[in-house]
């Protein structure tokens, strides 16, 4: 049933293999159809209350209101709470959750945006919400800054700046324990064409709502891992939580369709991650802070933890099949962390 582990050479591969397959029988084994890995059985994601594969695509735009000289303001609620997340089939992890879910919600916002998050912690320790980004040091979020005890609730207000693919993440101490636990999520800001007129028609391509985004197939992949005996070595590796989504559910993609996808490492206890792309390339655009390519041509990047960026790719000249991604850590990948396009 696990001939697959013969081949892997991580001393730490075997030990998480044998302890995931010892906790549960059925989770880890061969799968000749996807690369010759995988696991039985499926996660359910109604218990756990969101699914991976509509997180590719569920931006959360918040409530949009006006202030008193006009400007955009975008409303968001979020809470923390604990909630167990079923990460493998029958494997349960203690989570701690931004909203019920892991990643959060997906926060997309404009450019020069009045961003408004109304925070209340429901959980049982104290936590805060950190964004990458440029905000006054009041709305900083971490501890003695924003910070949110059991019960109570805090406001950050700041503008959306600078445009991007950032994250939010909690920052209370042990930072360790608070990232890996799963208080983290996507933080996105789209440029406002409007102040890019040398980029008018690329600055476009990114605005959610506009004619010319209509035209992508944006996707959000969150890589993360799950240390499940807490010995800080992770056992469980994914993309938006559950091991091998993509791998049994391919992603569905439209060959005549330009991809994009924002790409965010919250892996805990390993110095990197990395997004490999089979049978193809992509321009790379580091922490989405610009509106030309930082890397070009590649199929290849690597991302330490809180690092992000934009891939953006074709398969307009690929024949239609599967076509596989995965990260290039061959433990991450057998562990969990691989998937197919399903090219069309």
């Amino acid at each position: 049933m696990f001939e697959w582990i013969k081949t892997s050479l991580s001393r730490r591969a075997l030990f998480g293999t044998a302890l995931v397959a010892g906790t549960s029988p059925s989770i880890l084994a061969n799968n000749a159809h996807h690369g010759n890995m995988g696991t039985v059985g499926n996660v359910d994601n109604t218990r756990n209350g969101f699914d991976p594969y509509a997180m590719l695509t569920d931006w959360d735009a918040g409530v949009l209101t006006a202030d008193s000289t006009g400007r955009p303001v975008r409303t968001f609620t979020i809470s923390a709470l604990n909630h167990d997340i079923e990460i493998a089939p029958d494997l349960i992890f203690p989570a701690w959750t931004y909203n019920g879910r892991v990643p959060g919600p997906t926060l997309r916002v404009t450019e020069g945006d009045i961003v408004r998050v109304e925070f209340t912690n429901v959980g049982t320790h104290p936590h805060n919400i950190h964004f990458h980004g440029i905000h006054p040091a009041r709305m900083d979020g971490m501890p003695g800054v924003g910070e949110v005890r059991p019960g109570e609730s805090f406001t950050y207000e700041f503008e959306a700046r600078p445009f991007g693919c950032h994250l939010y993440h909690c920052h209370s101490m042990p930072l360790q324990g608070h990232v890996h636990k799963g208080l983290y999520g996507a933080f996105i800001i789209d440029p406002d064409p409007a102040r890019h007129p040398e980029f008018d028609l690329v600055a476009r391509s990114r605005l959610l709502g506009s004619e010319e985004n209509a035209q992508w197939q944006e996707l959000l992949m969150v890589m993360n891992g799950f240390d499940v005996n807490f010995d800080q070595e992770n056992e469980i590796y994914a993309v938006n939580s559950i091991a091998h989504a993509f791998a049994k559910r391919p992603i569905k993609i439209d060959r005549h369709r330009p991809i994009r996808v924002y790409l965010i490492n919250l892996t805990e206890f390993d110095p990197i991650n990395s997004f490999h792309l089979h049978a193809n390339f992509f321009q790379y655009y580091d922490h989405g802070t610009t509106l030309t390519p930082t890397s070009q041509t590649i199929d290849t990047v690597m991302q330490c933890q809180g690092q992000r960026g934009i891939l953006e790719f074709s398969f307009a000249d690929h024949e239609p099949g599967m076509y596989m991604f995965h990260a290039h850590q061959t433990e991450f990948a057998e562990q969990g962390w691989s998937g197919f396009f399903d090219v069309a």
